[in-house]
């Protein structure tokens, strides 16, 4: 039997392995939250904890204790300083078939990581990204969920690797960026801050919801509308988020060079000095 996993909670118990019969595992019958750790405190608590039971109630599992997940997420990452805990939560163990048991029994799984080792420049500098071939369906209820089944991300990772790109922007089937593979997109256009309303699909991330309501408490006009690669190339801006990295501005795009602007360098001083995301060394507080 495999020893348990001090990184590693399965229900609240030190664990290093899955049941073969859980239907996360066998149809992708759960969601899950990536979380950045500072100091032992899992950040932006509470707002994966509203993504999470919005998740549950659209999938119909019922949703964990928030109270009993922050004792295990902090009981997992007090001694950490910087690192990154994946929450995963599943409809639990079945036998063969789609049914789910009458009696559900959702799985909590808590794994800590080592934080990313992304060099400080991409936050002073800004990132090289690219367009994905790989075309995001849609989702239908499931657009904007954190669920388990992300094998177009799978894919178009492969993509963004094979050109040697720091991230790729994924289109839906008429063309409108949608996302990039593991961080949302904004861009400014006209002095207006612009981010797709994710609608038939890509994620709703915790960091894109919380940039938003930065910008509306700095003055920044903001709107969700759907956006198409012409309006990036034409744009003053282009910056990615998630809640590890926090914000990224886009250097280049296809080889068209944007870099660092005054609305990214704002947003990015705001999330800094809250302390909202894994902050890496050599990145001051003016951003």
């Amino acid at each position: 039997m495999p020893s348990a996993d001090p990184t590693a909670l399965i229900d609240g118990r030190p664990a290093a392995v899955v049941p073969l019969t859980d239907r996360g595992l066998q149809y992708g019958d759960g969601l899950f939250e990536t979380i950045a750790v500072l100091d032992g405190e899992p950040l932006l608590w509470e707002r994966h904890m509203q993504r999470l039971a919005a998740g549950c109630a659209r999938l119909l599992l019922p949703a964990p204790d928030p109270a009993i997940l922050l004792e295990e997420a902090r009981s997992l990452s007090a001694d950490t300083a910087s690192g990154v805990l994946k929450l995963i939560y599943t409809a639990g163990s079945s036998q063969r078939g789609y049914a789910r048991p009458q009696l559900l029994q959702p799985r909590r799984i808590l794994v800590l990581s080592p934080p990313p080792d992304h060099p400080w420049r991409y936050w002073r500098e800004g990132v090289d990204i690219g367009y994905c071939s790989l075309r995001l369906q849609p989702q239908g209820m499931f657009a904007g969920l954190k669920h388990l089944a992300r094998l177009e991300q799978v894919l178009a990772r492969r993509e963004v690797d094979g050109r040697g790109l720091v991230e790729g922007l994924l289109l839906d089937r008429d063309g409108c960026v949608v996302e990039a593979v593991a961080c949302n997109v904004f861009a400014v256009c006209d002095g207006m801050l612009l981010t797709p309303p994710l609608d038939d699909a890509g994620v709703r991330g915790v960091m894109r919801d919380y940039v938003l309501e930065l910008a509306q408490e700095l003055g920044i006009p903001v709107a969700q509308r759907p956006l198409m690669p012409g309006q990036l190339a034409a744009a003053e801006e282009i910056f990615l988020t998630n809640s590890l990295i926090g914000l990224w501005p886009v250097r280049t795009l296809e080889g068209q060079h944007y870099g660092r602007g005054p609305v990214a360098a704002r947003l990015l001083a705001r999330l800094i000095a809250a302390k909202a995301f894994l902050i890496p060394a050599g990145l001051n507080n003016d951003g």
